[in-house]
């Protein structure tokens, strides 16, 4: 959010010789956090106000021409223009040399230079209002138009910034810092904390009164979500442009000037933060209904949007249908129109979950919402009705107020808290006397009552809303009016007991050095809702899937139960840019409560795990090439993460899997996980064309730390070992795990056989149907001697003997 401090000082008296880097730090430690303060004048540094004395064409431009401009002290330049409403004493925006500007209001910032335009020396620029960042105060009626200042009864020479009113300091807000106190959400209610900052007295907005009697009428049938709605009818006003100064003041804070009627209505907004709205009275019908929208209800918005309503939407309604989606946007059919000669004024309190629910169920998110979502209290609209009325009288003199109606049915109630003496001295580590606590909360509005050791304390109703509730934001009022860098640090005497060793924290932090560094995997983060496609995809069912209420977007809709879906959205969304890559992520995944072969019955809550997804994709490696690389990562994850090792097995095909290329993953009994190839036919509907996916996913809450380490020390071989690689033909069918076995079983192939491991396996021409070729490479050696090669070619021998008496196995000879 942005605000003007000229504006702020309409309603407390700043000093002029304030500092404003303390201001803004004062502000950060004690109530907002203000991420930066900006002098607007420097924006327009070396631009001045240059009056045109003579046009002349240019010689070698037909679109040209060179102008003669007084810029001030006697000085005459000429500077060279293609301006298309150019003319003869028209005041006009130059920039210097030195000054920054956008060309045509596009592109990066450039320095002006003198410099010749098709031959002729320019000095300076005569600008358009985007050239110099002014195209929203000033919008231009055609390409190619000369911001004309000649409104503006200034001698050249003057300043850019002073003419404008350019000499403001802006600043910025950081709303997130302000979420919970809709109380300063305007000009107004930062002024009202400066004012408690520094005892200085704050101006009071005096209400609204009159007597005028009509049958005017506004009718609450939605009392739960509108607790307020004032209207006010009146006649003789039109459609004219606002005073400079109003439309100076809400360019500055980051909006667009209209007309008169609609800038009262966002001026008013940015003042005191209560949104107002003016509907053009003679389309309204009758009177002035607030109720629930009926299903399938149409309004058409003032952004041309046609929306289709639902029974949970709020909207303001005359007797022919819905006239405004309440509290987000005016309809288009009954706001300010080119002719409107009668306005009805909207000044009214909504309830704040609701405007939410409604702002993001049509991704319409306003000024005026993101007011209300933040639970503004019903009293403000006294001020948002009072400079309403202030501004439409004086620029309207002959402005009547036709018909007025202050439908208030449920007042707020202020929230009232009793706090011990003693508890807040220890809570802020401070004693303050009575009056210094009772000083600091009646600045801020509070009233204190102190009886013995008790405080009660009743909040304003602008602190009523939800932020002031219990005795600890009453602490956090008197300790942010001190000022927390008032407290002294103070030292604690506290004992320290052995580490907490939390194996199960620590493994999924191994297993994500594993995967990382190394097997070289990049790490994603993604959402925790899925995208429809990949949940249809991937998943092909929805049982036990969590369904948000208020999706981010409609296709949204699901919270994650599981990883694939949304590594399948990575995987695809990266296909454009790799050929060949792997990823991974450690996140929760939920389920509902309700799905049985999910949950415990007695589970009182949705159930929330950790999993952990991968997904390895290629066009370069074949099949079998990718299917090893993933399950090899399984593979090695227990050793060296030091975890209970799983095995692989074959019992339930994942839904997304190929039919041939998967596996599950149990411990124990216990299914924890699967791994395979993704099916052709969800690679296609995930929009993966180009690219072999493998995928796997484990529940990493069943993962088990080893207790203890189970390492043994071993001596290194004493003598020399040998690789001895042998390639030999099985059956096709035949698994490394039985190949394994045969060697290094129970009874070794022979005793000098230290170790064996799978090197590649083989299928083509030279093989013949039926079979495969693998290559298997030995470790021989011995313990007491070195072995000579004829030893060493005899334990070999052994092992190909063995393979080929137990699996049929032959040696391969091509």
């Amino acid at each position: 959010m942005k605000l003007s401090l000229s504006w702020i000082k309409d309603y407390v008296n700043i000093p002029e010789d304030a500092d404003l880097k303390k201001l803004a730090y004062d502000l950060t430690m004690s109530t907002v956090e203000v991420e930066d303060v900006e002098e607007l004048a420097r924006r327009f540094d070396n631009m001045l106000v240059g009056v045109i004395e003579k046009i002349e064409p240019h010689p070698n431009a037909d679109k040209l021409r060179v102008c003669k401009v007084d810029i001030g002290g006697g000085e005459i330049k000429d500077i060279v223009c293609g301006g298309i409403n150019l003319k003869e004493g028209m005041r006009v925006a130059v920039s210097c040399p030195g000054a920054v500007v956008r060309w045509h209001g596009e592109g990066e910032p450039v320095v002006i230079k003198n410099s010749k335009l098709r031959g002729v020396e320019s000095y300076g620029m005569i600008c358009a209002s985007d050239e110099i960042g002014l195209g929203e105060l000033f919008p231009a009626e055609q390409e190619a138009e000369i911001l004309d200042l000649s409104a503006f009864d200034v001698p050249a020479g003057t300043s850019l910034a002073d003419a404008l009113d350019m000499n403001d300091i802006l600043l910025e807000i950081d709303n997130k810092s302000m979420t919970n106190r809709p109380d300063l959400w305007g000009h107004y209610g930062i002024a009202r904390e400066i004012a408690a900052l520094y005892d200085l007295p704050l101006k009071e907005i005096k209400p609204f009164e009159t007597d005028v009697q009509s049958d005017f009428r506004v009718e609450i049938e939605a009392p739960d979500r509108c607790t307020r709605y004032i209207g006010v009818e009146m006649s003789g006003v039109s459609v004219k442009p606002s005073p400079y100064k109003m439309q100076n003041r809400i360019w500055k804070a980051g909006m667009r000037p209209i007309n008169a009627l609609v800038d009262i209505t966002n001026y008013v907004m940015l003042a005191v933060g209560n949104p107002t709205h003016a509907f053009d009275a003679d389309n309204i019908t009758d009177h002035i209904v607030v109720r629930h929208a009926s299903e399938g209800e149409k309004l058409l918005l003032l952004n041309d949007n046609e929306l289709t309503l639902c029974d949970d939407d709020l909207v303001i309604t005359d007797s022919e249908g819905p006239v405004a989606l309440a509290g987000v946007m005016g309809g288009a059919k009954d706001s300010i129109l080119p002719k409107t000669e009668r306005v009805i004024l909207e000044v009214a309190n909504f309830e704040a979950a609701g405007i939410r629910r409604t702002a993001l169920r049509y991704d319409t998110r306003t000024e005026a919402s993101s007011r209300y979502e933040k639970a503004i209290d019903p009293e403000r609209c006294d001020q948002a009705l009072a400079l309403s009325m202030h501004y439409f009288k004086e620029l309207y003199p002959e402005l009547k107020v036709t018909g007025f109606c202050d439908n208030y049915v449920k007042k707020l109630k202020r929230a009232q808290i009793d706090v011990s003496l003693t508890w807040l001295e220890k809570r802020l580590g401070k004693h303050l006397t009575d009056n210094e606590i009772r000083g600091k909360l009646e600045k801020l509005g509070f009233e204190v009552q102190i009886d013995g050791d008790n405080m009660h304390v009743t909040a304003p109703t602008w602190r009523s809303t939800g932020d002031i509730s219990i005795k600890d934001d009453v602490m956090e009022e008197v300790a942010r009016m001190y000022g927390y860098d008032n407290f002294d640090a103070t030292a604690f005497t506290t004992s320290f007991t052995g580490a907490i060793n939390q194996k199960d924290k620590s493994l999924v932090r191994n297993i994500k050095e594993y995967l990382a560094i190394r097997c070289g995997m990049q790490e994603v983060y993604t959402y925790p809702w899925m995208n429809d496609v990949f949940v249809n995809a991937v998943l092909q069912n929805t049982d036990g899937i969590l369904r948000l209420s208020t999706p981010p977007a409609p296709e949204l809709g699901y919270i994650r139960s599981s990883l694939l879906p949304n590594l399948c959205e990575a995987v695809a969304k990266n296909e454009r840019y790799y050929t060949d890559f792997s990823i991974f992520e450690e996140a929760q995944v939920f389920f509902d409560k309700n799905y049985t072969s999910v949950y415990d019955e007695t589970e009182s809550l949705p159930e929330q795990r950790r999993h952990i997804g991968a997904a390895f994709a290629s066009s370069v490696k074949d099949i079998n090439a990718l299917f090893r690389e993933a399950k090899g990562v399984l593979e090695y994850m227990p050793r060296y993460t030091h975890m209970e090792a799983y095995e692989f097995r074959k019992e339930e095909k994942p839904v997304w899997a190929d039919n041939v290329v998967w596996l599950n993953i149990y411990l124990g009994d216990e299914k924890i996980g699967d791994m395979g190839l993704v099916a052709k036919k969800v690679s296609m509907e995930c929009g993966i064309k180009n690219l072999s996916v493998m995928l796997f996913e484990l529940d990493a809450t069943k993962l088990k730390p080893l207790k203890s380490r189970t390492n043994k020390f071993t001596h290194l071989a004493e003598y020399p070992e040998t690789d001895y690689d042998i390639s030999m033909l099985f059956d096709a069918d035949a698994s490394w795990h039985d190949i394994y076995d045969a060697v290094m079983g129970k009874k070794k192939a022979s005793a000098l056989l230290k170790d064996a491991s799978f090197v590649d396996e083989y299928r083509g021409k030279q093989i013949p149907s039926g079979k495969k070729s693998v290559t298997i490479r030995l470790t021989i050696g011995s313990d007491e001697k070195t072995l000579t090669s004829q030893e060493i070619e005899n334990a070999a021998n052994q092992v190909m003997k063995k393979l080929g008496k137990k699996m049929n196995a032959e040696l391969r000879t091509q």
